[in-house]
């Protein structure tokens, strides 16, 4: 989209919650200036999402280093084979920080070939099992492999106090209706945008406004109507205001519902 056809990016006025980005890898601005410009449109909490064992200690210090920036720790199924021993004991040192939220990002991805379905099962239901020990939610990718994924949550979720969210969901709306009946959240950004996105509405319409939640993924998957550039927590009422016209709920409501869901979720108390 041309640079005319984009809107100033509206504030509601609401608190908002990023519960999935990667400050650490954004570059097209310093730290500073994204989380300012955040702050400016109504975000007041965001959280720095690690996904592999070297960028766990950067997401925490992200974390440190801002009052309002929390981290997750764990390993994407991309990077499982990197999960080991020294991972895991770091993960046990840092997971009763109070900056530290949730056990991820983990998961699955048979999309792409980068590991063995087999090390990512094992990876995915180690953490788990540390989430359950840690009484942490957790943050869950799951890409192609929804079979799997079901599979191994109807094993690990009565075991959970705390349930956490599928993100950036993409998945089937048989894997959504699950993961929502197992008390977990799905958690929606630019993709609902898209215009070939049709799955990703269908998932939104048929799920409870309770169980959403906003993220951006930033730097990808910027939303319309500013994508082709870098992502960033600004954008996040672009994707408020897709959710609201999919369910036909004001974006008030949506900002609303979602901020109480996150806090729920990730700020009990």
């Amino acid at each position: 989209m041309s640079k005319k056809n984009r809107r100033a990016v509206p504030d509601y006025q609401r608190p908002i919650i990023e519960t999935h980005f990667h400050l650490d890898y954004l570059k097209e601005a310093p730290v500073d200036t994204i989380l300012a410009e955040a702050r400016a449109i109504g975000v007041e909490r965001f959280m720095t999402i690690s996904v592999q064992p070297d960028n766990m200690p950067t997401a925490l210090a992200l974390a440190l280093a801002h009052d309002d920036v929390y981290a997750t720790l764990g390993v994407h199924p991309h990077e499982a084979a990197l999960f080991d021993a020294a991972t895991e004991a770091y993960m046990r040192e840092h997971s009763g920080h109070g900056k530290v939220v949730a056990v991820g990002e983990i998961g699955l991805d048979y999309y792409y070939d980068h590991c063995d379905h087999q090390v990512q099962r094992q990876v995915f239901c180690r953490q788990l099992e540390l989430a359950i020990e840690f009484d942490q939610p957790v943050v869950i990718h799951t890409r192609e492999a929804d079979d799997d994924t079901m599979a191994i949550l109807q094993e690990y979720a009565p075991q959970m106090n705390r349930k956490g969210v599928i993100h950036s969901f993409t998945s089937g709306l048989e894997l959504g209706q699950l993961a929502v009946t197992l008390g977990f959240n799905l958690g929606i950004n630019g993709i609902v945008t898209f215009n070939k996105a049709t799955n990703v509405r269908e998932v939104v319409a048929a799920t409870p406004i309770e169980r959403l939640l906003l993220e951006t993924d930033s730097p990808y998957l910027t939303p319309m109507p500013y994508r082709g550039i870098e992502n960033a927590p600004k954008y996040l009422p672009f994707v408020a205001e897709k959710i609201a016209e999919v369910k036909a709920l004001p974006v008030e409501t949506v900002l609303e519902q979602t901020w109480k869901n996150a806090m729920t979720t990730f700020f009990p108390g």
